[in-house]
């Protein structure tokens, strides 16, 4: 009986002790202090080129290779896009809605019209789709974090 109740504490602690924590892709988070999305958002220039640790909710997933998701902001209608190498990192696709720690690095770049249309173009031919280069409205800033390590709740 004693030991009965011995093993049930050690399991019950154990389940406890697991419980915080995540799965983790790619190398070690080494920042403690967060990074509000939307403050990277409103001032990007102020980050780039910065090493950032920031959460939320994971709003999508890369459906090709898990290269990259989405997370989003701490304002609704926002959210930050945490890329990876490909093969450096495969996020799950189950990983969609759930919480994440992610730490990288900011890059913040500008491409203009031509490039913006050179880019819809490639992506319509490997879509099989048509393409309008009316449609496209530039230049346009891209604000990614080039993630290096992730741990999902």
């Amino acid at each position: 009986m004693r030991s009965t109740i011995l093993f049930l504490t050690v399991l019950i602690f154990a389940q406890a002790a697991s419980a915080g924590d995540g799965k983790n892709y790619g190398k070690e988070l080494t920042l403690k202090e967060v990074t509000k999305i939307s403050d990277i958002l409103a001032n990007p220039e102020l980050y780039n080129g910065k090493r950032i640790l920031v959460e939320g909710s994971i709003v999508d997933v890369c459906k090709e290779r898990g290269c990259w998701i989405k997370i989003a902001s701490d304002k609704d209608f926002e959210s930050l896009t945490f890329k990876v190498e490909d093969g450096v990192i495969t996020f799950p696709l189950d990983a969609k809605g759930k919480k994440v720690h992610g730490e990288g690095v900011i890059s913040v770049k500008t491409y203009t019209m031509e490039q913006l249309i050179e880019s819809g173009k490639k992506h319509a031919e490997k879509e099989k789709k048509e393409f309008d280069p009316a449609s496209i409205k530039g230049p346009k800033t891209v604000i990614l974090l080039k993630g290096e390590g992730a741990v999902i709740d």
